[in-house]
């Protein structure tokens, strides 16, 4: 297959992504554990995904109870989404690390 036979790049959506969209995506924040911390990631999902279910939040704290991990499972709908869902916590100040 000679290269002027291929799809331009831009043609090629697995270009960006190998997510499927619409999907449910686990996005991982830590923080410290402080009264407040919980109800203002789910905020954060919230205004990214208005149908996101805190009821799914799952928690798990550190060893020693000064942090908090917190798993929000967001239905992704691309990855414009996605991108700006993980600036928006990063930037949070509550925020430590978001995966």
């Amino acid at each position: 297959m000679s290269a002027s036979a291929l799809p331009p790049a831009s043609d090629d959506p697995r270009k960006d992504t190998l997510i499927e969209y619409p999907s449910i995506f686990p996005i991982k924040v830590m923080g410290a554990s402080y009264d407040g911390f919980v109800h203002a990631m789910v905020q954060v999902a919230q205004q990214f995904d208005p149908g996101f279910d805190a009821a799914t939040v799952e928690l798990r704290p550190s060893k020693g109870g000064k942090y908090l991990g917190v798993t929000l499972s967001v239905t992704a709908t691309s990855r414009e989404q996605l991108d700006n869902l993980y600036r928006a916590l990063s930037s949070h100040p509550m925020v430590k690390i978001v995966l």
